[in-house]
């Protein structure tokens, strides 16, 4: 048994642990008599995994009980799960020569030892190394592997659900090759037809009163800066990003995932009529890379700005109090920039961007409104549409 990093009592919180530097790819399991385990890897100390007993709250864990089960090999996507009279713990490893590619290891007993140890999947590089999830049965009783792949394109990474096959207590992924092994599947039944079906919300026209759960924030935002019920619109308060004149800095950014699909259009309508000097807002695409298509209050002149990473390209002087703005990009991920004072004519302006894969996230479409002078103006969008 090995004691994990600074043990500090019986019991304690779970939250300072997390908080600690390096802890990550974490999960937790409730046996069938209540107690509680969790699961964590120390990346900051060689990739060393632990297993604790926790509260059934989930709230504490006793760092006492720590016991190294895994360590070096870039170990991480720990899931616990029992199965019959088996507890397995599932992860993923890397070998440079290899890649990274699914493992797990067994025991009769909760905290082990964990003697037996098996690799489940090829890494399977051609398929872009399928390889973090969770081993769950499905509603048809069999049983499947939910994972994304290690990597992927301007469109982020990519979901894939893969069949599992039980050999010998042993869950097998995908397609079970001769030497009893998986490799990725490329077909497979569903699991479940019929019922009801479910679709991820894109087009939002902000008649609610909170946030729609497409949303995400680029930075933990400031809640006096935005609102729902000034106007019955998305109103973006500006305020200074973390570094001046840069997107990739700014709080008041609220971004949602782009799809992969043959004709994509995004069309915001915003009111540009409040907007304070030094102000920037507009529509952009957003990953470790940007451009956006916007405008800029610069003392009595609102104008065109096109940006595209550290490239600014100023455009015609607006003299409207409503833009559009659009966003429009097929398979390959190019994304060319309109807008239009009417609604109806659309001008092209700025490059074709190149969307890219950053962060693990891909590209994001986002609106944007910030103000290298310090807190002033504000725009209202009255919709996006995602078509």
């Amino acid at each position: 048994m090995t004691s994990a990093p600074q043990p500090q009592g019986p019991w304690e919180p779970l939250t300072p642990l997390l908080a600690e530097s390096g802890w990550d790819d974490c999960s937790m399991i409730w046996d069938d008599d209540g107690q509680a385990y969790f699961v964590g890897t120390h990346f900051a100390d060689g990739y060393k995994t632990y297993l604790f007993r926790m509260r059934a709250d989930g709230k504490e864990i006793d760092r006492a009980s720590a016991v190294l089960v895994n360590t070096g090999s870039h170990r991480e996507a720990n899931k616990l799960i029992k199965v019959n009279d088996w507890y397995y713990l599932v992860f993923s490893e890397h070998k440079q020569e290899t890649g990274r590619y699914v493992m797990a290891k067994r025991s009769r007993k909760v905290m082990g030892p964990h003697l037996e140890e098996r690799q489940l999947a090829l890494a399977s590089r051609e398929a872009m190394e399928p390889n973090q999830g969770g081993i769950i049965r499905g509603p048809d009783s069999n049983w499947y592997f939910l994972t994304h792949h290690g990597t992927g394109d301007w469109s982020g990474r990519v979901m894939s659900l893969l069949p599992v096959t039980w050999q010998d207590d042993w869950p097998i992924i995908g397609e079970v090759l001769p030497e009893k092994i998986g490799t990725m599947a490329w077909t497979g039944k569903m699991p479940a037809t019929g019922g009801k079906k479910l679709s991820i919300k894109k087009t939002d026209y902000f008649a609610g009163t909170s946030l729609s759960p497409q949303w995400q924030w680029n930075y933990q935002p400031r809640k006096d800066k935005y609102s729902f019920t000034a106007r019955r619109w998305l109103r973006l308060e500006a305020f200074a990003p973390l570094k001046p004149d840069d997107l990739m800095q700014a709080g008041n950014t609220l971004t949602q995932r782009v799809f992969r699909k043959a004709q994509n259009e995004v069309v915001i309508q915003m009111d540009i009529s409040n907007m304070a000097d030094g102000q920037k807002a507009g529509l952009c695409h957003f990953s470790s890379q940007h451009a956006a298509l916007g405008v800029v209050k610069s003392g009595p002149f609102t104008y065109l700005e096109y940006r595209e990473n550290g490239k600014v390209v100023r455009g015609d002087i607006i003299r409207r109090k409503t833009i559009w703005l659009r966003a429009v990009w097929g398979l390959d991920g190019k994304s060319g920039s309109y807008y239009s004072l009417n609604g109806r004519k659309y001008i092209p302006f700025g490059d074709v961007y190149q969307m890219v894969w950053g962060n693990y996230r891909g590209d994001r479409i986002g609106i944007y409104s910030f103000n290298d002078k310090g807190d002033g103006g504000w725009v209202d969008v009255d919709y996006v549409e995602y078509r």
